[in-house]
């Protein structure tokens, strides 16, 4: 393939802006806000589950002061009929019945509320552990918001600056002819690095230096020969200070 000294030149340019653009990619991912914002997801994570197994223990609690409450109204219920009974009964033996009847379920009465303030003190215990955890994702979450913002703020920057390169290397590429920019584009996306400058007889693309022999090949060629480097599979671009 042919192609001018200064059109070959353009590719040194074009690899500038396609070396700059790689790095901003790279800045892009590389922000310190994605891998907090990973940490602090996970952390959420495992605080859902925390979450979720203490809304479960907290519901079971509930459910056991809420059959307590109900059996106490039960026997609150049997005591007043029973009282009630006693008050209009005018057996010596029925009234002696029932107030045994009262005594034992005064002694249940007493025996459930005994339970009740244990289960209450535990439904406390249950709701302080789950506001706990409550409070905790809130945390993480509004730590998150803060990071976004950061991070979007900075991608901005990053974006705005990947648009203009990206417009600069369009420019640059609409005046390279068609097929050298094609071989450009085949050996850039083949081996990472589509042209390489030749200074002082090292390649600027991995900085090797080349043989004797290459470099007596790369002198023999026509100026506007298109050249491989030997080393890093780049069109090799020489110019004033390609030490030839």
């Amino acid at each position: 393939m042919k192609a001018s000294p200064s059109d070959q030149a353009l590719l040194l340019d074009l690899q500038a802006v396609d070396t700059k653009l790689r790095q901003l990619e790279y800045k892009a991912k590389s922000l310190t806000q994605h891998a907090a914002i990973a940490t602090l997801t996970s952390q959420i994570d495992g605080l859902r589950a925390t979450e979720l197994e203490r809304r479960g223990a907290r519901e079971d609690v509930t459910i056991e002061l809420s059959r307590l409450e109900s059996d106490v109204t039960v026997v609150e219920a049997r005591i007043k009929r029973d009282e009630e009974r006693a008050q209009a009964s005018s057996s010596a033996k029925d009234a002696q019945a029932l107030e045994h009847e009262l005594a034992s379920l005064r002694k249940r009465q007493f025996d459930l509320e005994e339970i009740e303030l244990t289960v209450m003190e535990k439904l406390e215990e249950r709701d302080a552990a789950l506001a706990e955890t409550q409070a905790s994702l809130t945390d993480l979450r509004a730590q998150i918001g803060e990071l976004e913002v950061a991070r979007d703020t900075e991608l901005k920057v990053i974006t705005d600056e990947q648009k203009h390169t990206a417009a600069n290397r369009s420019t640059i590429a609409a005046k390279v002819p068609a097929d050298l920019l094609a071989l450009y584009e085949k050996q850039q996306a083949r081996y990472g690095t589509g042209a390489s400058l030749l200074r002082g007889g090292v390649s600027g693309a991995n900085g090797v230096r080349l043989l004797e022999n290459e470099l007596v090949a790369i002198r023999a060629a026509a100026p506007d020969d298109v050249l491989i480097c030997p080393s890093s599979d780049a069109i090799l671009v020489r110019t004033g200070e390609s030490g030839l």
